[in-house]
């Protein structure tokens, strides 16, 4: 039985944050407006501050947004997630947008299925992780990818969150890959001035393990790999 195919978008820079955040979402509707076709977006982003709903309603949100600006970090709302996360051209964001009629049946089922691809792409490279909440994280989740520094400290590498509509769904998931240490001092001020506790040490990056040759650049060979073993990949140049 032939594989399914999957489009595979790789722009070549990021269009900005705001823009970013927009794309995912048009990607979603055409998808949701003409059942596909199923859809894998990889990009480099800006450096940005993607806040929850939920953190526009603090007290210090207006804080929060200057503090990331001060660190050279673009805010942005984003409508899918949870709490606080932050991102730049160290990271990769994963975009999987795809119809299916009764979408919000398997939501749960998406979060461990996306943890578990991560886990076998990181494994490619030879890390070892799992998927699980650490304590203290930022935005925090119980299906957070999660590693270890080289010094043992439990670290956040991957970060994710969907959005359902009817007839389609869209899996964003961020991937810290390397370069943690402008992340980590921004999200320390911007949950500082949200009133927010947060453990700056979980704010890692996939290279702080210690793994030689990890890049975003190995990391999106080892992804393509992995999913070229459940799909036909199309686009690819």
């Amino acid at each position: 039985m032939p594989l399914p195919s999957l489009r595979v978008l790789q722009p070549a820079e990021s269009l900005g944050a705001a823009e970013d955040l927009a794309g995912g979402i048009s990607l979603l509707r055409s998808v949701q407006a003409d059942g596909g076709p199923t859809t894998l977006r990889l990009y480099r982003p800006v450096p940005t501050l993607a806040f929850g709903q939920r953190d526009t309603r603090l007290p210090g949100f207006a804080a929060a947004e200057e503090a990331s600006r001060v660190h050279g970090f673009e805010p942005v709302i984003r409508k899918a997630g949870g709490r606080a996360a932050a991102y730049h051209r160290g990271t990769l964001i994963v975009d999987h947008v795809a119809a299916e009629p009764d979408a919000m049946l398997r939501h749960k089922a998406r979060f461990t299925e996306f943890g578990e691809l991560f886990v076998r792409v990181f494994r490619r490279l030879g890390l070892e992780t799992r998927i699980g909440e650490i304590p203290g994280e930022y935005c925090p989740g119980e299906h957070s990818v999660r590693g270890e520094a080289a010094d043992g400290t439990p670290i956040k590498l991957v970060g994710t969150a969907q959005r359902v509509v009817q007839g389609a769904w869209f899996f964003s998931s961020v991937v810290v890959v390397e370069d943690s240490e402008p992340i980590r001092q921004v999200l320390t001020d911007v949950y500082e001035a949200m009133g927010i506790e947060m453990d700056p040490s979980t704010a890692g990056a996939a290279e702080d393990s210690g793994v030689p040759g990890v890049t975003v650049e190995s990391f999106t060979r080892a992804l393509l790999g992995e999913y070229a073993e459940a799909y036909t990949l199309q686009g690819l140049g």
